[in-house]
């Protein structure tokens, strides 16, 4: 069975729900809304078949549409992309279950049925079983100013979704299928009487409860079934089981935590996320006890656990029902704490052990009696789901500004007379933080009080102090360059008493701190507080988005790789153990792409049993909005992996890495002489793209800019990757690549290249990439854009970068050999073409309405824009 072999029950499932979405818009909207949207969905098919005239046709007839149909017209559009993407992410689960269900044919690559059986022909089953046992992979969720779709609207999607499953059954009567159509039609009508645009821009808390909510209605379930498939492949490779509370996969959490250029983020917002995030998971675990207290209502001849009941009848009910009590008081604890109300825990649960313990005695007690059959059940997956997310559900990560740290000191050192921390150089500092940190009495005196900002940020600390360590994971100090970011950090949790320090992880993000970062880390394993405080193991982030931004993606890309050998081999020198926190967001130019091809072309060593990875915005909805993709993504993180530990690729040829050295130098060039040294480019930038009016989006808790002030150095890498998404041009993905290998194919070296692009893993999935962007982009769509908006004097940039577009695609698809792109990847190349005749139309659209507000337009085509905006976003299946 091959990719994209059966794709009839796919198109079948679009046509049905394109159908129910046109008969919504006549019974709404009238025939005139319906007929409208007939003819721009047919003049765009046949411009995207070549035909010059009805492409020249639908430009005419979106110019000509007047305000109040505008809005309808767009909404239908955006309703019919995010259709398609349920579609097409149900085809995915469905193709899932074919690979499982053929014998006839190789598992679906990645799968655990796929790489256990060859791991083994490699590795000594122990070794393998260890591997798996020891296996840390953390998947971060955050929030990011362009995640669009909003929470109710994902819920409709959700149920969509199912009723496409339970369509999918063969053995439906005729009047079963009438009501699942109908339920369809209901579920398009909900959501077409939907507002797509949030009202208000949402709260970091808003922002946590939906990172709650992935788990409650995905992740809750995906987990325990991920855990059996992954223990029944042991027991056939190995012989051995997955122990109990072993869980390779944890999941954390930056909303509420966040506070990187977020002001919104406060002390007080992450005290009431953690409390939440705790209440939530109180509550699941409730539910759970619920269902398994009726479940469990055998009789029992073990001893032990009858004595711990005091020889009750129906022993395992008993025990139940003291954790159920335990849940419910631990439940009204936190809504006393939420509400201000300051009181003992009590009784409550507060350490994962306590929950932990009478569960496991049912468990063994179970499997002494005979009963194991019944202990594999309900109770076996509550003992996993506690496996993974213990009482806290998802551990909080904090995230601050290294600056911010350096503030507080200054402020201290002032206060007490010892000069300006602030105008102290590296060595100055350390020696100042080492001495203190070796000393035990407080540094900061009684009733110090620094500005707003020096108060909030020590308040922080207090807050991570009081919600235990459980609640929180690591600390993450961005722009961090010298060892004394993270030495400050740790004096800073040292004197607000952080009984539990949480693990200081420096972020290095642009190009200049990823080449120093080794150094850095170097530099502070040879100082023996910090040895012993890490106590064998080090963690650094790596910034995926800034670099980019900074130097470009290629140059980027080629850093990234090096800094994380260059990390490797300086922790290897300290008999330290990394883990490496790979800070990716959605798009290609911000280190997205394929989850398995991004982790096994990473370096030899960079992944050694262990990572962190940020899953952003929309990205989190696209990997784990589903049971059965989320299914499918925990089996290619722990897959790829384990193939990495296990078998880690071979060390990159020297002819290999000068040939990137040459191609980073000129792509980076190539890059900041456009974005840094072009005159007008910022303002050709402004007029070409909604970057300015995406910042009135009410789509995320983040502004996106740094400041207000400033240019392109100044706006988020998120904003910036995401207008340029919107217009079609993708421009941080490729710019640079093309000038980069057009030097070397030149020069004479393309049988090179094309020996890279076959044997270098890294090499492979940078291109496969990139080619992946160029594919859903369109230098005649970007046209558009400056044809309308664009003042004159600065159009040649625009026709300059479409040619630039079109030269970086022929050389990339010289390199790969293929004739067309994506050409490997024949299931994006048909995602792609599914819905170019339905993105079209919306970024016409989209130009007619910037031109229309930019000229004083009335409000509703400003929620029109938003509307047309979020519905690109579903077409590119990405927004930052």
């Amino acid at each position: 069975m091959t990719a994209g072999s059966n794709d009839a029950p796919l198109r079948n499932n679009i046509r049905q729900l394109g159908r129910l979405l046109g008969e919504v818009l006549r019974e709404q909207g009238g025939d005139e809304l319906f007929w409208t949207v007939e003819s721009i969905r047919t003049l765009s098919k046949d411009a995207r078949a070549g035909q010059a005239s009805a492409r020249s046709a639908l430009e005419q007839r979106l110019a000509e549409l007047d305000d109040a149909l505008i809005m309808p017209v767009a909404r239908a559009f955006s309703h019919f992309l995010n259709l398609a993407n349920i579609a097409e992410q149900h085809h995915r689960i469905r193709r899932s279950r074919e690979y499982r269900r053929a014998t006839d044919s190789k598992p679906q690559r990645g799968s655990l049925d796929a790489a256990f059986p060859e791991l083994v022909k490699k590795i000594y089953p122990e070794r393998l079983y260890e591997a798996v046992c020891n296996l840390r992979i953390g998947l971060v969720l955050t929030a990011h100013p362009t995640e669009v779709m909003r929470r109710t609207l994902l819920q409709k999607h959700y149920r969509i979704a199912k009723l496409l499953d339970q369509q999918d059954r063969p053995d439906l009567a005729p009047d079963e299928i009438e009501e699942i159509e109908e339920a369809l039609k209901r579920e398009i009508t909900a959501a077409w009487f939907t507002d797509e645009i949030r009202p208000r821009r949402p709260t970091p808390v808003d922002e946590a409860r939906w990172g709650f909510a992935v788990v409650e209605h995905v992740l809750w379930d995906a987990i325990p079934r991920y855990a059996r498939r992954l223990d029944k492949m042991l027991q056939q490779h190995t012989g051995r089981r997955l122990p109990l509370d072993v869980m390779p996969i944890r999941f954390g959490s930056w909303m509420g935590g966040d506070r990187d250029g977020n002001p919104r983020v406060t002390a007080r917002v992450t005290r009431e996320v953690c409390l939440l995030a705790r209440w939530q998971a109180a509550a699941l675990y409730l539910q759970e006890i619920e269902k398994l207290i009726p479940e469990l209502s055998m009789q029992c001849a073990d001893s032990d656990l009858r004595a711990s009941v005091g020889d009750a009848w129906e022993p395992y009910r008993v025990k139940l029902k003291r954790v159920r009590a335990r849940l419910r008081l631990t439940l009204r604890w936190l809504e006393s704490e939420l509400e201000g109300r300051r009181s003992p825990p009590g009784e409550a649960y507060v350490e994962y052990e306590d929950l932990a313990a009478p569960l496991l005695e049912c468990y063994y007690s179970l499997q002494r009696c005979g009963a194991g059959l019944v202990a594999e059940g309900r109770l076996l997956d509550l003992l996993r789901r506690l496996a993974c997310f213990r009482l806290t559900l998802l551990q909080l990560d904090i995230r601050q500004e290294a600056s911010r740290h350096t503030a507080v000191l200054d402020a201290i050192t002032r206060a007490l007379g010892l000069g300006s921390y602030v105008e102290w150089d590296e060595e100055q500092r350390q020696a100042f933080l080492i001495q203190e940190l070796e000393n035990p009495r407080p540094l900061i005196p009684h009733g110090f009080e620094g500005d707003p900002e020096v108060q909030e940020t020590l308040e922080t600390f207090r807050v991570m102090a009081e919600v235990g360590p459980d609640s929180l994971g690591a600390y993450i100090i961005s722009m961090a360059s010298q060892p004394s970011d993270i030495l400050a950090v740790e004096l800073l949790q040292k004197e607000m008493q952080v009984r539990h320090p949480l693990r200081v992880v420096p972020l290095f993000e642009t190009l200049k701190d990823l080449q120093n970062a080794a150094g850095c880390i170097e530099r502070l394993l040879a100082i023996p507080w910090y040895r012993k405080r890490i106590q064998g193991h080090q963690e650094v982030m790596i910034g995926y988005s800034d670099s980019g931004k900074d130097a470009g993606h290629l140059t980027a890309a080629w850093a990234l790789y090096q800094t994380q050998e260059q990390l490797v081999a300086t922790c290897r020198r300290a008999g330290v153990r990394l883990t490496l926190f790979h800070g990716r967001g959605g798009t290609i130019g911000r280190g997205g792409g394929p989850t398995h091809a991004a982790i096994l072309s990473q370096p030899p060593g960079a992944v050694d049993g262990s990572i962190r990875v940020t899953e952003q915005g929309e990205v989190i909805q696209a990997k784990f909005g589903m049971e059965g993709i989320a299914l499918r993504n925990l089996e290619l993180y722990t897959t790829a992996v384990l193939e990495a530990t296990l078998l880690p690729p071979k060390q990159a040829r020297q002819e290999w890495r000068d040939t990137m050295d040459r191609l980073s130098e000129i792509a980076m060039q190539a890059y900041r002489q456009t974005v840094r040294e072009t005159p007008g480019f910022i303002d050709y930038f402004r007029a070409a793209t909604p970057e300015q009016e995406i910042a009135g989006l009410t789509i995320g808790s983040r502004p996106a800019r740094r400041r207000t002030d400033g240019g392109i150095e100044s706006l988020r890498a998120i904003p910036w990757v995401f207008s340029w998404t919107q217009t079609r041009l993708l421009l941080p993905a490729w710019l640079g690549v093309g000038e980069a290998l057009r030097a070397e194919l030149e020069a004479g070296r393309e049988r090179e290249l094309q020996t890279m692009f076959r044997d270098w893993p890294f090499f492979r999935a940078f291109l496969d990439m990139v080619e992946m962007v160029l594919a859903k982009g369109d230098p005649e769509v970007a046209a558009q854009y400056d044809n309308r908006l664009v003042p004159p004097a600065l159009r040649p940039i625009g026709e300059q970068l479409r040619q630039r577009f079109r030269d970086t695609l022929a050389a990339v698809l010289r390199v790969t050999g293929h004739k067309v792109p994506l050409e490997s990847f024949p299931v994006v190349r048909r995602s792609v073409d599914v819905r170019n005749p339905y993105v079209d139309p919306l970024n016409l659209l989209q130009v007619e309405l910037l031109f229309r507000v930019r000229h004083g337009g009335e409000e509703n085509l400003r929620k029109a824009l938003m509307v047309v905006i979020n519905g690109i976003a579903a077409g590119m299946r990405n927004t930052g």
